[in-house]
């Protein structure tokens, strides 16, 4: 019988078999901040590590497993991270980096910042450059209307403003 249709129970995964993370197969391009936060999360990963291997708990060794997962994934994440400085952007173009308003068919008004899949946050208006909207936005100008290719139907925004942040690393929203 295949593996697959096989239940493994969970002291079979304290035994050493975390699922890794998955890896996206695209470039890891990364903001000034992206970067900054993927180094702060390994930081924590790599202290929370310490204090965790300092502990004899069936629990502990469990969250161990996932923590040293979580660290190989951002050693990896980190080595092949791509730092684009949106002050090098063309401040006339929708690029990685950029802060886009948009208008929606309602007239509705939006901003976002298109960032890398790590740093992307959609509640916060950050998405990822590889999404759906940032991929119908990239290369857009003012003025331009694009069409988001959305799960619920095709929909046309119009792009309202393009700016780029200066010192995007020191931003915390």
């Amino acid at each position: 019988m295949s593996r697959a249709f096989v239940k493994e129970g969970d002291d079979e995964l304290a035994a050493g078999e975390m699922p890794e993370r998955p890896l996206s197969g695209h470039p890891n391009y990364v903001t000034p901040r992206g970067l900054e936060l993927l180094q702060a999360r390994l930081r924590e990963l790599q202290e929370q590590r310490e204090r965790l291997a300092a502990e004899d708990e069936a629990m502990a060794k469990q969250k161990l497993l996932e923590v040293k997962r979580d660290i190989r994934y951002y050693v990896a994440q980190l080595e092949s991270a791509k730092l684009v400085d949106p002050t090098g952007q063309p401040q006339d173009e929708v690029l990685f980096g950029a802060t886009v308003s948009i208008s929606d068919e309602d007239g509705k008004q939006h901003a976002f910042h298109i960032v890398g899949d790590d740093e992307a946050d959609v509640a916060s208006g950050r998405i990822s450059w590889a999404s759906p909207l940032a991929k119908a936005m990239i290369g857009a100008r003012v003025g331009d209307c694009v069409v988001w290719q959305r799960p619920a139907g095709a929909t046309e925004v119009e792009i309202l403003a393009i700016r780029y942040e200066v010192g995007d690393a020191s931003r915390r929203d």
